[in-house]
């Protein structure tokens, strides 16, 4: 049987036209603590909703970008024990911004730490972004772990990837926030974007640091959302968000998200080829076009993908939003089969 590809239009009237209208109220976790992870790293990790409940683990992007109360509201409380967790070095997780012992290794072994910490078997990974990076990477070194995988604005870390996001291909649809992002690096060092932030934001100097890390996160930020695109407030994020954003960020992107060959992870599919999952990708995602999510979907015969129509990148998008809580309620019914 083929894959499974749906174009799913999203009717306003049905009351899908906002997120607040159509997520769980937010609950504060019942569990929180630091979890010590070794190398000198202390984790963030929070559980919600009910404690017997289907367990799943949530995967936030860029690296660096951290977790948000606004992703326990996905998971009905009465069904989902939602797992959330700052990768090493960001949000509440110490020390911030930190690179050192932080590679994509780190940070599956941390996954492992945390579901064997918590007593859990097998869950749902439910990522986005770099998340779905992450997510992907996860299942091909644990399949036995990952019971469903829920991907989000998919990028699997390939050097095309890259290119088009930080060597002009998206420019060239927003040319003015381009000329923003790359005025302040020498004409000589732009065939190099990636390299030329990074002897900046690790320079050492906290002023340099902190001006170019805003400007690594004004440029992804303002084109993370349809509504807010080329207005993004991203430069009046705190200092402190920024720097660890950018510093992991630009870290992993200089090191191919520390995977090996280039295309790995879609090369590495048949270690997950008995898990199944849904990609659910926004037709206009600037940051991680479709294509990547189409070629995913080609190669994982196990996957169904939802691609929205009028929708960018970020979790916040109503089309986005909407279509990823119609995947976790079906999802509810589904746990038996899944064997969770």
């Amino acid at each position: 049987m083929p894959p499974r590809y749906i174009v799913r239009f999203m009717d306003k009237s049905s009351g899908h036209d906002s997120t607040g209208a159509q997520l769980y109220p937010l609950a504060e976790p019942f569990d929180q603590q630091m979890l010590d992870v070794g190398q000198g790293h202390r984790v963030y990790v929070e559980q919600c909703g009910h404690p017997d409940g289907i367990p799943v683990i949530v995967l936030h992007g860029g690296p660096g970008g951290g977790c948000s109360p606004t992703m326990r509201r996905f998971f009905d409380p009465s069904s989902y024990r939602a797992v959330l967790f700052d990768q090493r070095g960001c949000g509440r997780s110490k020390p911030a911004a930190c690179v050192q012992d932080n590679t994509t290794q780190h940070l599956i072994a941390d996954i492992e730490l945390i579901r064997q910490h918590l007593g859990i078997d097998r869950w749902v990974v439910f990522g986005g972004s770099w998340g779905a990076t992450l997510a992907l990477a996860y299942a091909q070194a644990h399949p036995d772990r990952a019971a469903y995988l829920v991907l989000r604005g998919v990028f699997t870390a390939t050097q095309a990837e890259l290119d088009w996001f930080y060597g002009g291909g998206a420019g060239r649809f927003f040319p003015e926030l381009w000329d923003q992002f790359i005025r302040q690096i020498p004409p000589d060092e732009r065939g190099d974007l990636i390299g030329a932030y990074h002897k900046r934001l690790f320079n050492g100097d906290a002023y340099t640091e902190d001006r170019f890390a805003r400007s690594w996160t004004r440029w992804e930020n303002a084109l993370a959302s349809i509504e807010s695109r080329g207005t993004s407030g991203a430069g009046d994020a705190p200092a402190s968000y920024a720097r660890a954003f950018a510093r992991l960020e630009n870290h992993y992107f200089r090191n191919g998200c520390f995977l090996g060959e280039d295309g790995a992870l879609l090369r590495g599919l048949n270690r997950m080829a008995q898990i199944p999952g849904t990609i659910v990708q926004g037709r206009f995602d600037m940051i991680c076009p479709p294509m990547t999510a189409w070629a995913l979907h080609q190669r994982w015969g196990r996957s169904r993908l939802e691609m929205v129509p009028v929708a960018g990148h970020a979790l916040s998008e109503p089309g986005i939003s909407a279509e990823l809580l119609r995947v976790m309620n079906h999802l509810r019914h589904e746990a038996h089969r899944l064997g969770l």
